[in-house]
């Protein structure tokens, strides 16, 4: 029996490291593809093989910021994945950690959305992406410090929400525990 724990255990150990890999990686694609929308008239590519920092700089802000507000959903839908439980509590904790995983995924997009543009109203006389296409390094660190400044906010209120939905709470007020 120990032997079928341990083989068990690593086969969700393994299950849980696809999960994650698979989740990080459109994480940055989406980040890519927003960027690509926050900055229409800029070639991103053409502008990161021509050196430009301060595009790097932003590029990766808005990846990390929502790598940081997705992780937690990724962390709870595979820690949910656990030796004992039942198939349907199994089954619940993969809906209600995609659920929360989603909403956690359109919250960091529309809040980095969100932060961009009001970033844009605050700082009257600075055309942010202009400065950016320029190299404009200094608008480009102000710009990332706010993304991480949001993504944290953000990150506490998605694992507020992940916390009130725990897949065992969910399982037992379906009958399924």
């Amino acid at each position: 029996m120990g032997l079928d724990s341990l083989a068990m255990g690593l086969v969700i150990a393994l299950v849980q490291l696809v999960i994650g890999l698979a989740l990080a990686m459109g994480s940055v694609y989406l980040g890519l593809k927003m960027f690509d929308k926050l900055t229409e008239g800029t070639d991103e590519m053409a502008e990161l093989k021509k050196g430009n920092v301060a595009i790097a700089i932003l590029l990766g802000a808005i990846i990390f910021s929502i790598a940081n507000v997705v992780e937690s959903g990724v962390s709870n839908l595979t820690q949910s994945i656990v030796p004992g439980l039942s198939f349907m509590q199994v089954m619940a904790a993969l809906v209600i950690g995609a659920a929360n995983l989603v909403i956690g995924l359109v919250l960091a997009v529309l809040s980095i959305y969100i932060a961009v543009n009001v970033l844009d109203k605050i700082t009257v006389g600075i055309d942010e992406f202009k400065e950016l296409r320029k190299g404009n390094v200094a608008v480009a660190i102000m710009m990332a410090a706010v993304l991480f400044a949001v993504s944290f906010v953000i990150k506490g209120a998605v694992a507020g929400m992940a916390a009130a939905l725990s897949p065992q709470a969910v399982a037992a007020a379906f009958g399924w525990a």
